[in-house]
């Protein structure tokens, strides 16, 4: 283990670099799914071609 500020400072910022990112992802598509339900749609009608 790294004992030295240096060492401390790097873990310790790595830490919450990765915490931080998985809370934005956790709440992003949390968020996401509450704000947008999901829509069951249709395949599209296929068009007829033009002469």
């Amino acid at each position: 283990m790294m004992k030295t500020p240096v060492g401390l400072v790097t873990v310790t910022l790595s830490a919450a670099i990765l915490l931080a990112a998985s809370l934005l992802i956790v709440t992003g598509t949390q968020g996401e799914d509450r704000a947008h339900p999901p829509h069951v749609t249709a395949p599209a009608a296929k068009q007829a071609p033009r002469h």
